[in-house]
């Protein structure tokens, strides 16, 4: 998958909560309408930036895939800001 993003958070190696944590924090600092991409190694991190989109009205999970880097499994988050 190709999704577009505008910035990237590296969360990988964080264990639960603190990649939604952080990646809290960085869609802070970006603005309405971008994306941010979210790379993690817990795979609770799938579940976690469902349920926070499901509750937020500030963001939109835009997209979801698991990578292979290193032969480790990486989670990527794409969460738009819309407020």
């Amino acid at each position: 998958m190709s999704q577009a993003f505008d910035k990237q958070f590296d969360a990988r190696g964080m264990n639960c909560p603190m990649p939604l944590v952080n990646a809290r924090k960085e869609i802070a600092k970006i603005e309405r309408g971008q994306v941010l991409k979210v790379l993690a190694t817990d795979k609770g991190s799938v579940a976690d930036f469902q349920g926070w989109a499901k509750v937020a009205k500030n963001v939109q999970l835009v997209a979801q895939e698991t990578e292979t880097a290193d032969g480790t499994c990486v989670y990527v988050h794409y969460v738009m800001r819309k407020a």
